[in-house]
């Protein structure tokens, strides 16, 4: 018996061990690949590079608005692939010429370094300087994160009143997912990327959109509702029917976000004499 003991100890704390230390990896899940916009249906976007408070430079790509009245979407991918995979999600925003900006994470789409969490709000703060440089005033700034990038929207909104802000299929926080996986381990302490969205919602004052889908297997869809009854007014919930994590676009979500943007920032008017003879 104690040999049998001290063979599920140890096999406990190998497990242990190794959430610990190979966390990051479990966590993030980059493609190295440099995608090319043209390759992804955005051959209008332009490549340009942000560069980064501890010196990196990035890959992003971007599309300038069609005047200085209507918003750019300031877009945060999740914790897989490579930005070209996110193009899909953002040919409704060109089409109405709005302005994309589209962040790739260190250590994704080719770029240097290694993604963590302080790395990630890096990444988003060099994206943030990019369109100051550009004069586009925050109250045009979308802020528009998907799971993962979520987390990293929610933590630029603690200093940037942002016209609005979306977060597609959100976690609470890192430290619960982990909980709901790993039942059986203090993961409490071993955690080194919180993403604790659920903790800094209180301080953000820009209109907010929850967006989850209600099949999601990935984050349960109960992390969306803690978040929205979490956030401050003005507030959203759409929770989608049938759909899962990665699926949302198939639902119409576009034209969910579209009209709640122009609910607080009346782009109707913007949109069409931003188009006359734009075919």
């Amino acid at each position: 018996m104690k040999l049998i003991l001290l063979i599920i100890v140890g096999v406990y704390i190998t497990l242990v061990a190794a959430l610990y230390l190979l966390q990051r990896s479990v966590l993030f899940h980059p493609d190295p690949t440099r995608p090319d916009p043209a390759d992804f249906g955005v051959g209008e976007m332009q490549v340009v590079t942000l560069d980064t408070e501890d010196g990196l430079r990035l890959l992003a790509w971007w599309s300038p608005p069609a005047n200085e009245t209507l918003p750019v979407l300031l877009f945060f991918h999740g914790n897989a692939g490579h930005i070209g995979y996110r193009s899909e999600k953002l040919r409704p925003y060109l089409n109405r010429r709005w302005g994309v900006l589209l962040v790739a994470w260190r250590g994704y789409s080719g770029n240097p370094g290694q993604p963590s969490e302080p790395g990630l709000y890096a990444d988003g703060r060099a994206a943030l300087a990019f369109l100051v440089e550009r004069e586009i005033a925050p109250w045009r700034q979308i802020a528009y994160g998907e799971s993962l990038g979520a987390a990293v929207a929610v933590e630029m909104a603690r200093k940037t009143k942002f016209g609005a802000i979306i977060l597609e299929a959100p976690f609470t926080s890192v430290l619960h997912i982990a909980q709901l996986i790993f039942p059986f381990i203090p993961v409490r302490p071993l955690i080194r990327d919180k993403f604790a969205s659920i903790e800094k919602l209180s301080e953000i004052r820009s209109p907010l959109m929850v967006i989850h889908g209600e099949a999601d297997s990935v984050v349960p869809v109960s992390h969306g509702h803690r978040l929205y009854d979490a956030a401050n007014e003005p507030k959203l919930k759409y929770i989608v029917p049938g759909a899962g994590h990665n699926d949302l676009q198939n639902f119409g979500l576009e034209n969910k976000v579209i009209n709640f943007i122009n609910s607080y920032m009346k782009l109707d008017e913007y949109y069409i004499s931003s188009t006359i003879g734009i075919e």
